[in-house]
Parts: structure tokens; sequence; C-alpha cells
């Protein structure tokens, strides 16, 4: 262990290096750095993803309005969430090396995020051309969306890098939670009388909200670790005690050239891609779905909106699990889960059994929201915090893939082999990818089978 102290600065802080050559800035508290507690990081993150949370999630909810009001083709509809979805995720390797640099700071980062909502809710009200809309909310809001998630998702795993599972999965779960309200408004309530202000007046609610929580985030020096944790001996805290031994930090601090070359890194880049696209899938087509099995526009409503609480509820429980249990092994299970629910809402709908079908689509949508929350904080586990928005960028990114997948792609393999060969295809990616996530390992940590006995236990040594 090395150490070195600063004590010229108002708050005395020291730097200890571990056996793995990992530093560990301690000393300041949270107080001493913003001063207020740390909770705020998580407070404020998740009220900023709730702002912008609407347009994936309740966004098709909207369709017949759209369709009626502008002539726009079921096909536009999922396309233009699939390129919101392509442009949110394209924005998140970009967003994270500004943001690492320090080029972008994260109140500017949200500011452009509340700015972008607006845009695309303006672009859908008044849009003359479907072209707009895709430029509008398609680019527009997909880019500020993607700009505000990359910054609330990672900003809570530096604050609180000894036991991010739980923090970073009650943060993701904004994503869906805000979305509900809108689900029943833009299906209930809007139509061709009053869109025009609905969704006006939801754009600049929605971009005050993310504005607001924006304007007090505020990122901890590199390397920071919690005074009240000892980076190199083992706590007394049972919860932290637990969530670093089911999830050990990252060997070192690896730089995003560093993790690119790690094949974990793009092992973890495809089983997102795959997942994210069964997630995104689900929300593109359970409206729709419902609807051709004959169950009421309210009964679709609401399975949507069980959807997106069970699908944020999710979020923030895995996390929680994942620091009891370790990240790779929930992993497992979430796919596995994810896959046997899409058998699951295929086989309730063609039955018409509205209960199980209800059932089916939370169970859905839990294992659709539990897999961000898991790899964000798989990726800070692996790579450490100081890179982490930029490493996450990477594997967030194929996101951008899974989402024309999911939605545009799957118009096409719907069209082409009806919703009982979509759902069945996309339930055996979930299975599939369950077998991926067992060949995830922290790079840089050698396996327990790796160890090699002391050739000279204790007491036969040569005098």
């Amino acid at each position: 262990m090395t150490t070195t102290d600063f004590s010229k600065t108002s708050v005395p802080f020291r730097e200890v290096t571990d056996r793995n050559g990992r530093v560990y800035r301690i000393g300041e508290s949270d107080i001493d750095i913003m001063g207020r507690p740390r909770k705020w990081m998580v407070i404020l993150p998740w009220i900023g993803m709730m702002g912008i949370s609407s347009a994936e999630y309740a966004f098709t909810s909207a369709e017949d309005t759209l369709h009626e009001a502008h002539l726009w083709s079921s096909g536009h509809i999922f396309w233009l969430m699939g390129v919101w979805v392509f442009f949110q995720a394209a924005v998140a390797f970009p967003a994270g090396q500004l943001r690492e640099s320090g080029r972008l700071p994260a109140r500017s980062a949200m500011l452009l995020g509340a700015v972008g909502t607006l845009l695309g809710y303006v672009s859908l009200a008044y849009a003359p051309h479907v072209a707009v809309a895709y430029l509008g909310f398609g680019m527009c809001s997909g880019i500020g969306a993607g700009l505000a998630y990359a910054t609330c998702v990672n900003m809570v795993g530096k604050w609180y890098p000894e036991r991010k599972g739980g923090k970073t999965g009650f943060v993701n779960g904004g994503f869906a939670y805000g979305s509900v309200p809108f689900v029943f408004l833009f299906t209930s309530y809007m139509d061709l009388n009053n869109y025009h202000a609905v969704l006006v007046s939801a754009g600049v609610g929605l971009c005050l909200v993310v504005a607001g929580a924006g304007w007090f985030f505020r990122d901890p020096p590199k390397n920071w670790w919690p005074a009240q944790v000892d980076p190199l001996r083992q706590t007394d805290d049972p919860k932290i005690r637990r969530a670093l031994e089911k999830n050990p930090p990252a060997v070192k601090q690896y730089t995003p050239k560093e993790a690119a070359r790690t094949p974990v890194l793009w092992l973890m880049w495809f089983c997102l891609l795959c997942t994210a696209g069964i997630n995104i899938f689900g929300i593109a087509f359970q409206v729709p779905f419902g609807k051709d099995m004959g169950f009421a526009g309210g009964i679709v409503a609401t399975a949507m909106s069980l959807k997106a609480i069970v699908n944020g509820t999710g979020r923030g429980v895995i996390g929680w699990i994942s620091d009891r249990c370790g990240r790779r092994n929930t992993l497992v299970i979430v796919c596995l889960v994810l896959g046997a629910a899409q058998f699951g809402v295929l086989v309730s709908g063609r039955m018409g059994v509205m209960p199980f079908f209800l059932l089916c689509s939370m169970v859905s949508g839990f294992g659709g929201g539990a897999i961000f929350p898991l790899f964000a904080a798989m990726t800070a586990d692996y790579f450490g915090e100081n890179n982490n928005a930029t490493n996450y960028g990477m594997v967030y990114s194929s996101k951008l893939i899974s989402g024309l997948v999911g939605s545009g792609m799957g118009a096409v393999v719907v069209g082409a082999w009806d919703y009982e060969g979509a759902f069945v295809l996309a339930g055996s990616i979930g299975l599939a990818s369950a077998v991926l996530a067992l060949f995830l390992k922290a790079p840089g940590r050698p396996g327990p089978r790796r160890v090699v006995p002391n050739p000279r236990p204790l007491g036969e040594e040569p005098a």
C-alpha cells in the first residue's frame, strides 16, 4: 500500500493504493464536496430520468391519434420510435467522452436534454410532414434523452462506488415510472380535438422537470471513495461488506481504449443488444398485439402501464438483489425470465385470457427493465468509475441497433411471420442471452481455479 497526503487544501484528503494498483481518494465527505448529502445524487437523477421516459414507453400509446391527425402509417410510427432509440443510444459514447473530459458538465448535458425533450413533443404536434417528425422527435428528442440518460445513470455510480447496484437500479427505474401517466393520457384522453395542447403541454412540463433536476448535478473528484468506507480493509457494515464480496471493485480504472481491448466488453455489448431488442419489441408491439387479440383499449392501456410500473420496479429491485447475489448470476436469471415471458405473452393473447396476459406483460416488463441497471453497474464493477460514462457508453451503444431491430424490424418480422413467429423468436433470443451471460467475468481478476497452492505450506519451509 502507498499513501499520498494532500494537507494544503481546505479539505484534507489522501490517496491510497491497493495491491492491484488502484487508487482511492479518501478523506472528503459528500458534504465537503457539494454541500449536501450524496442521496441527492440519487433523487435528482431519478427525477431527471422520469422526465425523459415518456418518449420511449408511452409513444406507441399515441399511435391512433397521430395516425388520424397526420395520416402517418403504422410503419412510420414504429420507425419513429426506432429512430428515437437509435439516437438515444448513439449519443451515449460521445456524451461519455465529453463528460469525462470535462468539456460537457453534467448541468449542461441535462439542459440540452431538456431542450431535446421539448422539441420532440412540439414536432409531433405540428410536423407538416413525417420527415419533420423524424428530425424533431426521432433525432433531437433522442439525442436529448441520450444525454440526460447517460448523465443520470453514471452520476449515481460515481457517488456510490461501494454499493452501486441498488442505487443505480432505483435511478434507472425512473426511466419507466415517468411514462405511466402519459400512457393513460395518450390512450384515453388525447384525441383529434386536443392533441396539439396535450403534446405541447407535456413537452413544456417535462422540459422543466429535466432542466430543474439537472441544474443541481455535480460530479465527485476522480477516484473519490466515501470516507466512512475503508477500501483496503473489510468494513463492519454487513450490507456494504456483502456487496463488495459479491461484486468486488474493478482491479483498476480502465481507460476506454483499455476496456475496448477486453473481449468481455464486447460480449456485454452483444448480450445487451439481444436483451434490449426484446424489451423494445415488447414496448412497441404489446399494445397492437393486445388490440388484435380482442382486448379492450382500456385493458391494453392498463397492461402497458403495469408493464411500465413493473419495468421501473424491476430496475430498482434487481439492483438491490445483485448487490447481494452478484451481478452476473442475477443477469442470467433475468435473461431467462425475459425470454420465457415472451412465450407467455403470446400464449395468453392467443387464449384471450386477460389476467394471464396482464401477468405475462408485467413479467416481461420486469425482465426488460432489469437488464439496464445490471449492465450499468457491471460496467463500473469491471472497468472502474472514473471512465464509466464512456465505457458504459460503448456497451450501451448496442441499443442503437436493438432499437431499430426491436421496433422497425420487429414490424417487418410481424408482417412476415405474424405475431406468433415474432414472439417465439424474441423468447428464443432471451433464453440464448442467458447462456451468453454465463461467460461474463471481470477482466484482470484471476478465477478461483487459477489460484496456485503454496508448494511449501506453513511449517514446512526449510530452516
